[in-house]
C-alpha cells in the first residue's frame, strides 16, 4: 500500500500522544511491542504515572511467523475495525471500545484490557470462571442474531457482507482447518509419537466425508457475521469479565463456526488437564466446571437468541412458520459440534497448536493429552450431524477421558 509502514515504537508512542482525552499533553509515555501470535504487531502504550493506557494495533503485510515468504493483505486491519465496532455496539461490556481505525497504516487503537489476563493462560492455570458462560453465550446471540436475516434486513445484510469478504484469511481457515490435517502436507505439525493418529485421519472415510460436508458448510453458509477465530487466546477473562478481542478473520459465514470454536478451547483445555491438574481429584474438579461451561456457553445462547427471535425477528416467513425455530437451532447445535470437532482436530495434527497442549513438559503426558484431544474431535466430527443435545457433547467427553 502506498505510504504504508511497519510502525516503530516510538511512532506508536507519537500517535498515542494525539489521544488528549486518555494522556495528558506532555505525559512521559512508555512502549512495548506485545505481538499476537502470529500476524501483528501489538503495542502498548502506557502512562506510568497515571496506569492509564492504549493499544495500538498494525497488520503487516506478511505472516509474522513465515516472514515475507507468506504474503497476507493489510485489509484484514480494516476488517477487524469494522467488526470491533459493529460487535461493541451489539455487546458493549464484553469488547473493546475502538478508539481510531487508519486504513492507510493498517491500524486499529483501542482500549486497554491490560487488566485482564488471556483466557488460555487463565484456563491452563486452573482459574475459574463463573460469568464466562453468560457473558459469551450474551457475545454470540447478540452478534449473531442482529447481523443475520433474523434480526435486520435482508438488503441491509447483503450490502454489509460485501465490506466482510475476507478471502484470504478465509483461505487460511479453509486449509487449515478443512484440508491439511486430512492429507500429507507439509505445513502439518504432530511429534511422532501421535503420527500413528495424523496417519489414521487420513484414511478414515467417514471422518472425511463429515469434514467435506462441513467445508461445503463453511464456504457457502453467509447466514451471519461471525468472529471467526474465537478461540481462547481471542478472550481477555477475569473471574467477573469478558472481553472478546482479535476479529480480524470476521466474515459472513455458519452460526456454528464462532459457537463450536468456543466449545472446541474448553475442550482442549479439558484434555490437557491431563497435566495442568495435578492429582486425580483436582482434575475431575476442574474437568466439571469446564464441561459445565460448555453445557452453559450452549444452553444459555440457545436461550438469549430464542428470546430475541421471539421478540426481534425481522422476517415475519421465520417468525410464524411453525416448529421453524426449533428445527433452525437444532441444525445449529449440530453444526456447533462438527465444527468443535474440526477446530480441536487441527489444533493437535496441523500448522497452529494451542499452548495448554504443547506447553506440556512431559512426553508421556503430552502424548495422552493430545490422544484424548483426538479421540473427542473426531467423535464430534462423526456424531455431528445426529446429535440431539448439548448433553450428547458432555458425553462424548467424559466417555473419552474414562477410557
Amino acid at each position: 500500500m502506498p505510504g504504508y509502514h511497519p510502525y516503530s515504537e516510538a511512532e506508536a508512542i507519537e500517535l498515542a500522544r494525539s489521544f488528549s482525552e486518555i494522556f495528558a499533553s506532555g505525559a512521559e509515555l512508555s512502549c512495548r511491542e506485545i505481538g499476537d501470535g502470529n500476524l501483528n504487531l501489538v503495542f502498548h502504550i502506557t502512562e506510568p504515572a497515571t496506569g492509564k493506557g492504549l493499544i495500538i494495533k498494525q497488520a503487516l503485510p506478511y505472516v509474522k511467523v513465515f516472514g515475507e515468504s507468506w504474503p497476507l493483505s493489510v485489509d484484514r486491519a480494516r476488517i477487524e475495525g469494522e467488526a470491533l465496532k459493529i460487535q461493541h455496539s451489539l455487546a458493549p461490556e464484553l469488547v473493546p471500545q475502538v478508539f481510531l481505525t487508519d486504513r492507510e497504516q493498517a491500524i486499529t487503537v483501542m482500549e486497554d484490557l491490560s487488566n485482564h489476563i488471556i483466557m488460555r493462560k487463565g484456563l491452563m492455570e486452573r482459574t475459574v470462571y463463573p460469568r464466562f458462560a453468560g457473558d459469551i453465550s450474551t457475545f454470540l446471540a447478540q452478534t449473531l442474531f442482529f447481523t443475520s436475516d433474523l434480526g435486520m434486513s435482508q438488503q441491509e445484510k447483503k450490502l454489509r457482507q460485501q465490506a466482510f469478504v475476507n478471502v484470504e484469511l478465509c483461505q487460511i481457515t479453509e486449509d487449515l482447518i478443512f484440508d491439511e490435517p486430512y492429507r500429507e502436507h507439509e505445513r502439518n505439525n504432530y511429534e511422532d509419537s501421535i503420527a500413528d493418529e495424523a496417519a489414521a485421519l487420513r484414511n478414515d472415510g467417514e471422518l472425511l466425508t463429515e469434514i467435506a460436508f462441513l467445508r461445503e458448510k463453511f464456504l457457502t453458509r453467509g447466514e451471519a457475521l461471525l468472529h471467526g477465530d474465537l478461540h481462547t487466546g481471542s478472550i481477555f477473562a477475569l473471574p467477573d469479565s469478558t472481553k472478546v478481542i482479535d476479529p480480524e478473520f470476521a466474515f459472513y459465514g455458519p452460526m456454528g463456526f464462532d459457537i463450536g470454536a468456543v466449545i472446541a478451547n474448553l475442550l482442549l483445555n479439558y484434555a490437557s488437564q491431563e497435566h495442568w491438574s495435578g492429582d486425580e481429584a483436582s482434575r475431575r474438579e476442574y474437568r466439571e466446571f469446564l464441561l459445565e461451561t460448555v453445557r452453559g456457553t450452549w444452553t444459555q445462547f440457545s436461550a438469549k437468541f430464542r428470546t430475541l427471535w421471539d421478540e426481534q425477528c425481522k422476517d415475519p416467513v421465520f417468525s410464524n412458520a411453525p416448529g421453524f425455530q426449533d428445527l433452525y437451532l437444532d441444525r445449529l447445535l449440530q453444526d456447533t459440534t462438527g465444527f468443535a470437532g474440526a477446530k480441536m482436530v487441527r489444533r493437535i495434527v496441523g500448522f497452529a497448536h494451542v499452548a495448554d497442549l504443547d506447553a506440556i513438559p512431559d512426553d508421556a503426558v503430552r502424548e495422552r493429552a493430545k490422544r484424548l484431544g483426538l479421540s473427542i474431535g473426531k467423535e464430534l466430527i462423526r456424531r455431528n450431524r445426529t446429535l440431539a443435545s448439548v448433553e450428547d457433547i458432555i458425553d462424548i467427553a467424559m466417555t473419552a477421558a474414562a477410557r
